[in-house]
């Protein structure tokens, strides 16, 4: 009689289900894996055989097949420990068949029996909620899979509480969903001195997505603007923190009891590889583009990153996902993402500096800014300089809007996009509008009409970079609460395009 249990193996945010057949069998004692596992999924046999035994199961003299089925998809991780073990013990009777069938488990067994927590448990929860079955996994995991609400979520603390459950000695209750609340930070806009050119270029791109560039002197403030940048977004809705939560559950960064409503705010090194950024490695992993989907992702030293790895931004940046190719694995991850990149001016930092000279201007800025690409720097939707700050001048009192009210603000405009894209699932906020919505929603009056036309045909805009100026003069007439984009929205939102920053 074969024995079965459920569980799932992972191809990018999706889990796929697999089967777990045991079969005990008599002859030689012998104790198999077999269907395509890897190195952590046939060690799952002695860890499963030594937790038994710390409950006092032997093993019969018998032989012992495991099945993952189907056998031609590969097997990773840890996670197999526990069916394999629900799969073993519906084989000897130890519990119920009928119950192991309807349940889809993960988790990974400890020597003693106790359960240790596995990445995945919210895409399993998705799985398991596709075929109607309940899911098990380990206690540490059940606030996170507990958010899909259409599936119930049972955390089991060890493989004798999982016994006692399936026996009905002693019923495990279901999981509840957590959510982690960070405290507020101290990071308020207010703290910058000055800048508040880029301070408003900072509003309209939370406001929109729209993707910044600062160039500036070391120290006139980018990374400080940057590191405010989540403080005026807005939390993460139920189904944008379902999506963020499931690429972060297989990259186990959800380790603290449960899913956090906070966006993604990453800032990879510029050393980092093409795989730690657009993801890959021998898994196929997501990159830094990933974990930051619905998030931010700041690149400071925007061109000392390696040309390939700027140059592989490009067509994430137009179609928010990206396929990670591998000889043994094709997957495709959602990503997206705010680009804020960070720039020095050149190679020393002080090209437009007037107080520091550079011997090499304007040689020096046309090499460095040069490892941008034209075809990267017109996907920026706004470019912004980001003048010196005088030291005389941080002895001031502080200026601008605090954090919380450009918070409200930013609130407001994207409210006004959600009603505005309400029913589509292919576009959210107006960074995604093309085609005839942006016609629809972003057409100029007359005067602004004409001032775009006059400057496409000067400044020679690219159909992109014209496209790109009629969203963020969309953005800030939603700042402005105006339902037309009218003359000065289009003013404004040139002048973000043809500022000091070039096209390379």
């Amino acid at each position: 009689m074969v024995a079965r249990a459920y569980t799932v193996a992972f191809e990018g945010v999706e889990a796929r289900q697999v089967e777990v057949q045991c079969a005990v069998t008599p002859g030689m004692p012998a104790f198999s894996v077999v269907g395509l596992p890897d190195k952590a999924v046939s060690e799952a046999r002695d860890r499963v055989r030594t937790a038994l035994s710390s409950m006092a199961i032997a093993l019969p003299s018998k032989r012992i097949t495991i099945n993952l089925s189907p056998a031609d998809m590969p097997k990773e991780g840890s996670h197999f420990d526990l069916p394999i073990a629900l799969s073993l013990l519906a084989a000897l009777e130890i519990i119920p068949k009928d119950a192991v069938e309807g349940t889809t488990s993960l988790g990974e067994l400890s020597l003693d029996g106790s359960l240790v927590p596995v990445i995945g448990a919210l895409p399993a929860a998705m799985a398991a909620a596709e075929v109607e079955h309940t899911l098990l996994c380990p206690k540490a995991s059940g606030a996170e899979a507990a958010w899909v609400d259409m599936v119930q979520v049972i955390g089991a603390s060890s493989l004798a509480d999982v016994v006692r459950h399936y026996t009905g000695q002693s019923p495990l209750p279901p999981a509840t969903p957590g959510e982690v609340v960070q405290a507020a930070g101290g990071r308020d806009l207010r703290d910058v001195k000055g800048q508040e050119r880029a301070k408003r270029a900072l509003e309209i791109a939370a406001a929109g997505r729209h993707h910044l560039m600062m160039v500036g002197t070391p120290g006139s403030g980018k990374s400080m603007l940057a590191a405010r940048l989540p403080g005026i977004l807005p939390p993460l809705t139920a189904a944008e923190a379902l999506e963020t939560s499931m690429i972060h559950s297989l990259a186990g960064l959800l380790d603290e009891g449960g899913i956090n409503r906070t966006r993604p705010f990453r800032e990879p090194h510029h050393t980092a590889s093409m795989a730690a950024i657009v993801g890959g490695g021998r898994r196929a992993g997501p990159g830094e583009i990933s974990l930051a989907h619905n998030g931010v992702l700041f690149m400071d030293e925007f061109p000392e990153f390696p040309r390939t790895v700027l140059e592989t931004l490009r067509q994430p940046i137009e179609s928010g996902e990206v396929m990670v190719a591998r000889a043994n694995a094709h997957v495709k991850y959602p990503c997206r993402f705010m680009l804020i990149a960070a720039a020095n001016p050149c190679k020393c930092g002080y090209l437009s500096d007037p107080a520091r000279a550079c011997t090499r201007a304007p040689i020096c800025g046309e090499d460095y800014m040069g490892r941008i690409s034209g075809p990267l720097m017109d996907r920026f939707d706004l470019r912004v300089e980001v003048p010196p700050v005088a030291f005389t001048d941080l002895d001031l009192p502080s200026s601008g809007d605090s954090s919380a009210t450009v918070a409200g603000r930013v609130q407001q405009a994207r409210a006004a996009q959600q009603a505005r894209f309400a029913g589509r699932s292919d576009m959210r906020l107006n960074a995604d509008a093309e085609g005839e919505a942006l016609e629809e929603i972003a057409t100029p009056d007359a005067e602004g009409r004409a001032l775009l036309t006059r400057v496409a045909e000067r400044f020679g805009l690219s159909a992109r970079g014209y496209h790109r100026v009629l969203r963020v003069a969309r953005t800030i007439a939603d700042l402005d609460g105006s339902d037309a984009v009218r003359h000065p929205h289009v003013a404004e939102a040139v002048s973000y395009r043809l500022t000091g920053v070039k096209d390379a």
